[in-house]
């Protein structure tokens, strides 16, 4: 039984949108795992006591006096409040205890705790935020989404192992093409770490890396490849895109209630909107890290924290961590280029 502990407290609508999400994915998703609710025991009862329903043998109530806020300093929150939802949350998967943990809270808080207490893979320079976003065809992993804001072309090249494991073992994709997200296709375009990055993924053949790609080329597909699976770039740039994409979807659906207003209540233009919807993916994994991190939206809907333990449960299930720790323990013992 897989066992997915969640931050009852993190997010914005806590412990309301927390409880009620995992109660739709303890009825709608597939059997086979529980979910470990980490906060004030009082409060997450009041909520679960408004679905009698549940079946309570698959939901366990582990209290936690303290919440981290939004705008606490991570690292200081972190070591201060070890009574803290996430803190215990997360050392429920050190202990051996959870298999997974997913919060909505504070984002650098969750990274921080993450790292200190998982622990990052031998191999795994840095951990990173990586964002599924929706296209035509099929969601493309974005990454860095925002952890490290400034990365080396050692780091970036990091990136492009720990998504294209995601993609084959998660979305089973057994050949994820690798693009770099940079101003130009030219050999000689970018910054100094994107020109270095560049030529160390052209010498890595186990990688399916087919150049530097431009922002168009992420929902469009390039004019020569087509779809990329996996967008490397920093956070800085990374978490500009991400936001950026967010507030696309908005455009389109005060446009539509705009112009034509009748489109939002047919079948069709509601298959749209929920392809656009951040929720349908439910939160980003924090690869590299010695376990499973799902972060999720300060304002997460009970759907997106639902599906939040979704991706948890897939990722568990596909041994994401065992792989990701193999792949760079043989690419610590080979040559590095």
């Amino acid at each position: 039984m897989i066992r997915i502990a969640l931050d009852a407290m993190g997010g914005d609508h806590a412990p309301q949108a927390e409880v009620e999400g995992a109660v739709r994915a303890l009825a709608e998703l597939p059997p086979g795992f529980v979910v470990q609710l980490v906060g004030r025991r009082e409060a997450i009862e009041t909520e679960l006591a408004r679905h009698p329903g549940v079946d309570r043998s698959r939901v366990e109530v582990h209290h936690a006096d303290d919440v981290i806020g939004m705008e606490e300093k991570p690292l200081q929150a972190v070591r201060k409040k070890p009574n803290s939802s996430l803190v215990l949350g997360l050392g429920l998967q050190k202990a051996g205890s959870s298999d997974a943990f997913v919060s909505a809270g504070n984002t650098g808080a969750v990274l921080v705790g993450s790292t200190l207490l998982l622990g990052l893979h031998p191999g795994v320079e840095r951990a990173t935020v990586a964002t599924l976003l929706p296209t035509a065809e099929a969601p493309v992993l974005l990454l860095d989404a925002g952890a490290t804001v400034d990365c080396s072309a050692r780091e970036l090249l990091g990136f492009a192992w720990l998504g294209t494991i995601y993609m084959q073992d998660v979305l089973g994709r057994p050949h994820p093409k690798v693009g770099l997200l940079n101003v130009g296709e030219e050999d000689e375009k970018g910054n100094a770490a994107a020109k270095e990055v560049h030529q160390l993924l052209r010498q890595t053949p186990a990688l399916n890396y087919v150049g530097n790609i431009e922002g168009r080329d992420i929902v469009a597909g390039h004019h020569t490849v087509g779809m990329v699976d996996v967008v490397v770039c920093d956070g800085f740039v990374g978490n500009i895109v991400l936001k950026f994409y967010e507030s696309v979807a908005r455009l389109i659906v005060s446009l539509v209630r705009k112009e034509a207003p009748a489109l939002l209540a047919t079948p069709e233009m509601r298959r749209v909107f929920r392809h656009i919807d951040y929720a349908e993916y439910g939160g980003a994994p924090l690869l590299g890290v010695n376990g499973v991190s799902i972060i999720c939206h300060g304002s997460s809907s009970a759907s997106a924290l639902k599906n939040a333990i979704r991706m948890a449960t897939q990722a568990v299930a596909h041994e994401l961590s065992a792989h990701i720790g193999a792949q760079f323990a043989r690419r610590e013992a080979e040559p590095r280029p």
